[in-house]
């Protein structure tokens, strides 16, 4: 990579401009407690998408494509291609994750960045501007939520474990533990972060979560004491051809393992 760019020192200001820039200027349509003004409609089957997750996105192309050359590019509301395959480096964007949250006035939605190298996220920003929360980590270097390094639970309790996810997989969770059940906190990116800063104990996914929405938070959990793992127990890699997620576990490294095989048990019987 050219000196100009030096992943350590430039581009964490970066992306945390980038992120705070992108958040204010999807405020503007997000109103709290209410419907969004935002113009809304159906892409897919049944995902939500408004015309602030469009416009940021574009900004967000607009702001980092000074550097955009030396990098691929893969967001959530721009078509993908495979020319970032080709490329060792790559921004990872989640203009608005937490769509739906958005929509309808609830603050649990964010500005997802991340920069991939190798495979591996090296840099992030989840930056949540109805929450005046950010969160930002760089690869072995300190995992920051508001400028103050944060650490994971050391260990998951023998009771009262704190979880969030989807419905199923806490009710089957709860049959085999004793846990708390936070819910499903809408912005996957968020969820994951609340383990990062050890608010949460675990958190779940259900299958078909993309890269752009973890990338970001998947290096705030690893350089917090935490992991992100699919089902066979593997830490996840980037910026390959597929970029939908079976189901995942996020937890602190000492509480991982514990909780592996139940999480492996709910997901097989979903399966079935």
């Amino acid at each position: 990579m050219s000196a100009a760019v030096d992943p350590l020192h430039d581009l964490p200001a970066l992306l945390r401009d980038a992120a705070r820039e992108a958040g204010t200027l999807a405020m503007r349509w997000f109103r709290l407690g209410e419907r969004t003004r935002a113009r809304i409609w159906t892409k897919g089957k049944h995902s939500a998408v408004t015309e602030a997750d469009i416009e940021t996105d574009d900004y967000l192309r607009r702001r980092l494509g000074a550097i955009e050359g030396r990098f691929g590019w893969l967001s959530e509301e721009t078509a993908d291609t495979t020319e970032r395959l080709s490329r060792r480096q790559v921004f990872v964007v989640d203009p608005i994750d937490g769509t739906r949250a958005f929509l309808d006035g609830d603050p649990r939605w964010c500005v997802s960045i991340a920069v991939v190298s190798d495979g591996a996220p090296i840099v992030a920003v989840v930056h949540a501007p109805s929450l005046n929360l950010t969160y930002e980590a760089t690869a072995n270097g300190p995992a920051m939520s508001n400028g103050a390094p944060i650490k994971t639970a050391a260990a998951i309790p023998a009771s009262n474990a704190r979880l969030a996810g989807p419905r199923f997989i806490l009710d089957s969770l709860a049959a085999q533990a004793s846990i708390v059940s936070v819910g499903k906190i809408p912005s996957l990116a968020l969820r994951l972060c609340n383990v990062a800063d050890g608010s949460l104990d675990a958190a779940l996914a259900s299958k078909d979560a993309n890269d752009w929405d973890i990338a970001a938070a998947d290096i705030l959990l690893e350089e917090s004491g935490a992991r992100l793992i699919d089902a066979s127990g593997e830490r996840l890699r980037y910026n390959s051809r597929q970029v939908r997620r079976g189901a995942l576990l996020a937890a602190s490294d000492a509480a991982a393992p514990r909780l592996i095989k139940g999480f492996r048990a709910v997901i097989s019987r979903k399966a079935d």
